[in-house]
């Protein structure tokens, strides 16, 4: 990680720990859950080296940023409006953007709502949704999936907190190395397929992609700060639901290149691959250019095929 450096920005009403590298046109990343600027360490240091200023804030909740009490404090509204913020503090007009999981949520909804702002947007893991203007999202996945769908569990404040802080370093690597495709169900007692609970599964070897050292980083700051930041995001999916009736039909209009894996959770749920495979995303985002689907690579592609992602990541921007 040499070279790079650490700051604080005010943005948006709270202060914002940021990670950056390089100089030349900006290339913003945005973390998922549950993670860190740390996540694009492998990033940051390809793209610097290749003529850019890499910047990886810690999203509003999370590590070294900080994390209003309320629940209500995070929803998509606040989150882009953090992102536009560190925009301008940066004192450039436009960014090129590249998000995952979370921080690919926020990337979409800040392309839909300020898309003069993106040059071209490189998203890993999950695809535009588009607002379903009958149902709420959490109703809908409950209506699919029961009450033991991880999104669902996570919706009662310090439940979801339950289920991991007795270990926070073996539930974070259970999170990040799991290859299991499909929706994540979380059991209500027992240990069973519960990938947050202490003890739940069999410890298993860390992969070539994830080090101790790696693993230590994330235990140590979430030790410190728990993973209820993070939780809210998910709490205000219905809320999000409600704050952007207006946008609804409303296409995204930046150039996408989107990129994910065949093992990915979210793209072996939710009507993902459907979707995709179908038109409708690039229906819904006609500037969308490319679709990568890596063989027998899993959610966190970002850190797994961390090189091919970088290459990805510059072929596409270097066009503009």
């Amino acid at each position: 990680m040499e070279g790079i450096e650490h700051r604080t920005v005010e943005v948006n009403g709270i202060k914002m720990h940021v990670a950056e590298k390089g100089e030349g046109p900006v290339v913003l990343f945005l973390h998922g859950f549950p993670e860190l600027w740390y996540s694009w360490r492998h990033q940051i240091l390809a793209l610097s080296a290749l003529g850019y200023r890499a910047v990886a804030p810690d999203l509003r909740g999370y590590g070294d940023t900080d994390a209003p009490a309320s629940v209500s404090s995070y929803t998509i509204l606040h989150l882009v409006a953090d992102v536009v913020a560190l925009i301008d503090s940066l004192g450039v007009d436009q960014v090129f953007l590249v998000a995952h999981d979370w921080g690919a949520i926020i990337g979409w909804y800040t392309c839909l709502f300020r898309p003069d702002r993106i040059k071209a947007y490189v998203c890993l893991s999950v695809p535009f949704m588009p607002r379903n203007p009958k149902v709420k999202p959490v109703d809908a996945m409950r209506a699919l999936y029961g009450d033991d769908y991880y999104i669902c569990r996570f919706q009662e404040p310090g439940k979801a907190e339950t289920l991991y802080d007795n270990n926070i370093e073996e539930a974070i690597k259970n999170i990040l190395t799991t290859r299991r495709p499909g929706p994540w169900i979380l059991p209500k007692e027992g240990a069973g397929s519960n990938p947050l609970a202490s003890g739940s599964l069999p410890s298993r070897p860390l992969p070539s992609w994830l080090s101790q050292e790696d693993l230590t980083c994330y235990a140590s700051k979430f030790g410190k700060t728990g993973l209820t930041g993070g939780l809210n995001y998910y709490r205000n999916l219905n809320l999000n639901w409600e704050l952007t009736a207006a946008w609804t039909g409303v296409q995204v209009k930046v150039p996408v290149k989107f990129i994910t894996g065949d093992l990915d959770i979210v793209h072996t749920s939710l009507g993902t691959k459907d979707y995709i495979e179908s038109g409708a995303f690039k229906r819904d985002v006609p500037f969308l250019e490319e679709v990568v689907v890596q063989e027998r690579v899993a959610h966190f592609n970002n850190q797994e095929a961390a090189e091919e992602i970088d290459n990805y990541i510059h072929d596409f921007i270097n066009k503009f």
